[in-house]
């Protein structure tokens, strides 16, 4: 099941219920500027249709167990932006490609966050994943009996481009991005 399929089945009656520790709550996006929410159980607000420029920015716990939140995060935000099923996959997949590296090999620990970022323009997405670590990624070559070590390899697949930014100003770390193009349906 793609994970745009995933999204548009009902929530569970964990989430209904705003007891699932690892839903998101989704504010709606703010029109050319950027908001930072903090990620916490609740009831997802739908975000407003996307015709122009919009920003989404979310701070959330840089733990293993907060990746499906932030798969139905960045679905549910994109799932409003005229976008094909497969760009939407591609995004939401990648998205969690950066994120399991920024969580693996970006955080100190439990405590640290790491910061999801997506912007829709009309002509493009672009995600970008923040964390505290000034190491920068690198690709590496996985045999085939290796359970990691693609991720990059699979985000350069996926996308458009890619590639790190220093982090914002004030902060330490790194950012790492993907972009991808949107395409007049055929």
């Amino acid at each position: 099941m793609t994970a745009f399929r995933a999204d548009r089945r009902p929530p569970s009656p964990s989430l209904a219920d705003a007891t699932d520790p690892d839903a998101p709550s989704v504010p709606v996006w703010t029109a050319e500027s950027a908001r930072t929410v903090a990620v916490t159980p609740a009831a997802p607000a739908p975000p407003a249709p996307a015709n122009g420029p919009r920003v989404f920015r979310a701070v959330v716990p840089a733990q293993p167990s907060r990746a499906s939140g932030v798969r139905r995060m960045v679905a549910g935000q994109l799932a409003h932006c005229p976008l094909s099923e497969e760009l939407l996959d591609n995004a939401v997949l990648a998205t969690d490609e950066l994120f399991a590296n920024a969580v693996r090999h970006g955080s100190r620990g439990p405590a640290d966050t790491v910061t999801i970022s997506v912007e829709y323009t009309g002509h493009g997405v672009r995600v970008t994943i923040a964390d505290r670590s000034t190491e920068l990624p690198r690709h590496c070559t996985a045999g085939t009996a290796e359970e990691s070590g693609r991720g990059l390899a699979i985000v350069a697949v996926l996308t458009d481009d890619w590639g790190v930014l220093p982090p914002e100003p004030g902060e330490r770390g790194k950012r790492v991005w993907f972009s991808l193009d949107v395409r007049a349906e055929p």
